[in-house]
């Protein structure tokens, strides 16, 4: 696919999705863009270094980085695993709760997974996800699963989620949404945004994955759904420690969001000031990841990750990833007649993702 046809198709998308853009959109609340596409590696590199330094501006006045100090609290044998219950300091006094699962019988370094959880309004679900049976088609946990496929798993509570769902400003006085809420006017005070701070843990957690004995630092990969499927593209975006990525739902493209008049589908955590001001929407965000390994599996009917803009940041990829010689290191579908769901063919997908590429 080379530049001039990606060009029409990408302009074709955009043109069908302006006519249906809202009035507020066309008179000029923003100012309606198109990513354009880098003629070169070479200038995508160029465009790469600046785009990652507006990302992090944008995130806030975040803490910096560190490898946190790991409390084992319990170990645990399970059937084909071994749980691990553990705890840090992100270094802005709170407490991160967290699990990792090791195959059993594992010996020496091998490959992990920075699995990411959704949200769903389940606040108490957090990382339970990873050792329960989370989503609806699935009869099994994920977690479990891919650790007895070989993966060392590691899953953290993000900010208002399962042990952390009291952990904002009020303590016990508020729980799950509220704590979200009032996370989120009180990081907006700090500087700060609760989606940098989210990413920030989730990057601590990367740091003490990678210091663990069993884990080979080349080999790790980041996956979630919903929630955990934008995390995910965020983190490796921002660390190119992530080798491989697997997003299911949640590829939203913001301009399209806006257009079909769907932007109540996402949590108030999810919003970054500026992202459109400065001309950067997710195609380009997800494009940080190219050329390592990323598979992208979406629904058409999901109401959070409109299709049209799913098709345009799968599209951008493509051209991108074929810039590189890597074209293929991406793969992105779009499901017919599926929603908001993990569906079994995309485990399926995500399994064959990830023995090929980590």
């Amino acid at each position: 696919m080379n530049y001039v046809v990606v060009s029409v198709m990408l302009a074709s998308i955009w043109s069908g999705l302006s006519k249906d853009l809202p009035p507020a959109v066309l008179e000029g609340a923003f100012k309606s863009f198109q990513t354009p596409l880098p003629k070169s590696v070479q200038s995508w590199e160029k465009r790469r270094a600046v785009l990652r330094s507006k990302l992090r501006r944008l995130l806030g006045d975040l803490p910096e980085l560190f490898t946190p100090k790991v409390t084992i609290q319990e170990r645990l044998s399970k059937d084909g695993y071994d749980l691990e219950r553990f705890t840090f300091d992100n270094g802005v006094g709170d407490t991160v709760y967290g699990y990792v699962l090791i195959p059993a019988g594992h010996k020496g370094r091998g490959p992990a997974i920075l699995y990411n959880h959704y949200h769903g309004g389940k606040y108490k679900q957090g990382k339970e996800e990873v050792i329960s049976k989370a989503f609806k088609k699935l009869d099994f946990a994920t977690g479990e699963a891919l650790a007895r496929e070989g993966y060392v798993v590691l899953c953290i509570d993000a900010y208002a989620f399962g042990e952390r769902r009291f952990q904002g400003p009020a303590g016990k006085k508020e729980e799950g949404g509220r704590t979200e809420e009032s996370l989120f006017k009180m990081f907006l005070w700090q500087g700060r945004t609760l989606w940098g701070m989210m990413v920030r843990d989730d990057l601590l957690a990367l740091n003490y994955l990678v210091s663990r004995p069993e884990v080979d630092p080349k080999r790790i990969a980041a996956m979630g759904m919903s929630m955990g499927s934008t995390r995910t593209w965020w983190a490796a975006a921002l660390d190119e420690r992530i080798k491989a990525a697997v997003c299911v739902s949640c590829l939203t493209r913001y301009q399209n969001l806006i257009a079909h008049g769907q932007v109540r589908q996402h949590g108030i955590y999810y919003y970054v000031p500026n992202m459109l001001a400065e001309q950067i929407d997710a195609e380009s965000v997800v494009a940080l990841i190219a050329p390592r390994p990323l598979l992208t599996l979406t629904g058409d009917k999901d109401g959070g990750s409109p299709a049209d803009g799913v098709r345009l940041i799968n599209a951008f990829q493509e051209y991108l990833y074929k810039l590189y010689g890597k074209a293929e290191n991406f793969r992105g579908v779009l499901y017919k007649n599926v929603g908001h769901e993990y569906t079994p063919e995309m485990w399926t997908e995500t399994l064959s993702w990830l023995k090929k590429h980590l």
